[in-house]
């Protein structure tokens, strides 16, 4: 099939891709020019394990081509997706501008009637509804479109995986035979296919992310707890995911969730329901939640430490999750803004997330060449993304490396065991505090 795809962001550029790599024919236009022609070279512009190979293999093949031009992308194809981004307005709601803007000229450049137009962007309910009406007031009489959505559900950091492997395919749309052209598109991906209406289709989105979103707030607000009542929240949390009621995903406790999906998308729902005259007081508390979480070593740091004014700390990594780029809404962020505001000194390091950290901090903080650079000589450290490159480092070497060894483990990379036996104060999220008995506490913050 021939295939347009509009955004090559995040959810477009891999959607694109792995399209092409079951044989269709993809246009992926992009109104970025500079990026359009980095990509025509199979450069990627975002980090995503295997897209750049997987780019670079169909622009050779043919199967994939990148263009700023809607005239040459909307001619022809049998189905445009549209994946531009839908970000949260001060309110919180969904921002349509882009996604009105795409609408509006795909009705102005296509040419084939009867093309489905699918709205892949997370879009509030009754948006595709308004997509119909953009295309339509900007196309000849000649011209129609049929209409669709068809959510995403992947994660950053293995979206290739997702999209081959998924848990299900979701087609929203009112009639059957747009159903069965985008059925037949998908079908090399071997992932079951849940048909419903347009309405449900947008719900499912939100409703799946608001519902992750809440089972991380809650594991949160237990790991607090048990910090209290001297549980270990790991053990917990294994009691409670062989309960297959339950499941053990999304329970691992740390310093909240971050990214482009999760606070966006929980806002936005609970602005919906504010339209509706709805109060969604579970999602809101989930949201409260998360915005306390996100600077909790930061307070655990002001209770051990006390003054921590002239101080120099140390941050293992700015992603809002391991395996991407991505530092939107990433717990990093309010944590450094936090330390800065306490006159601490700075220093940062992530794997692939330094490019993008410097474009949003700045001359504010100080980037180290490697972790190893990040942690010597520091008053305290902290992880903010269990990336694995820290996960295997020893703790007696962070130790050994540290002006005072005060290790705050936002992500629960090691284990309690491991803290003991390199002599290290190490604090972490639901689990007992670890104080070496031969070093002078500074304050009892257990």
């Amino acid at each position: 099939m021939n295939i347009t795809v509009v955004g090559a962001g995040y959810v477009g550029l891999v959607t694109g891709a792995c399209l092409a790599e079951i044989g269709h024919h993809v246009i992926c236009l992009d109104s970025n020019g500079e990026k359009v022609e980095a990509l025509k070279k199979g450069e990627s512009p975002i980090y995503e394990p295997g897209l750049k190979e997987l780019l670079q293999t169909n622009i050779q093949s043919g199967h994939l081509s990148f263009t700023t031009d809607y005239h040459a992308a909307c001619r022809k194809p049998e189905v445009i997706i549209i994946a531009v981004g839908t970000p949260s307005r001060p309110d919180g709601s969904a921002d349509l501008s882009y996604l009105q803007d795409v609408a509006e000229n795909i009705g102005s450049h296509a040419r084939e009637t009867g093309t489905v137009v699918v709205t892949k962007s997370t879009v509030p309910v009754g948006t595709n509804r308004k997509v119909k009406s953009w295309l339509d007031s900007h196309s000849s009489s000649a011209v129609t479109f049929r209409i669709a959505s068809n959510p995403e559900f992947l994660r950053e950091g293995s979206a290739i995986h997702d999209t081959f492997n998924g848990d299900r395919i979701v087609i929203g749309t009112d009639d059957e035979e747009t159903a069965k052209r985008l059925e037949h598109m998908l079908a090399p991906f071997g992932v079951p296919v849940l048909h419903t209406s347009i309405e449900s289709a947008e719900m499912i989105k939100y409703s799946s992310n608001a519902f992750l979103a809440t089972k991380i707030s809650f594991i949160n607000e237990i790991a607090n707890l048990c910090e209290k009542l001297g549980a270990n929240v790991e053990d917990v949390a294994k009691g409670m995911g062989m309960d297959q009621r339950i499941g053990s995903s999304f329970l691992q406790a740390g310093i909240g969730y971050g990214g482009s999906c999760f606070p966006k998308d929980t806002n936005a729902l609970v602005q919906m329901a504010g339209e509706m005259e709805h109060e969604f007081e579970l999602l809101e508390s989930v949201i409260h939640v998360n915005a306390k979480q996100q600077v909790k070593l930061v307070q655990m740091a002001k209770e051990c430490i006390h003054d921590l004014k002239g101080k120099r700390a140390g941050i293992l990594g700015l992603s809002f999750k391991p395996n991407t780029d991505d530092i939107r809404e990433a717990a990093s962020l309010e944590m450094i803004k936090q330390l800065l505001d306490e006159g601490v000194t700075v220093t940062v390091y992530d794997p692939v997330a330094m490019e993008k950290a410097k474009s949003a901090l700045g001359s504010t903080v100080r980037f180290a060449v490697d972790c190893f650079d990040a942690i010597e000589d520091q008053d305290m450290l902290f992880i903010a993304t269990e990336w694995e490159e820290f996960k295997v480092l020893r703790l007696k070497t962070i130790a050994r490396l540290m002006k005072t060894p005060f290790l705050f483990d936002g992500r629960n990379c090691f284990s309690l065991e491991e803290a003991k036996d390199a002599g290290i104060h190490y604090y972490s999220i639901g689990r007992p505090a670890v104080t070496p008995i031969t070093m002078k506490k500074p304050h009892s913050c257990e």
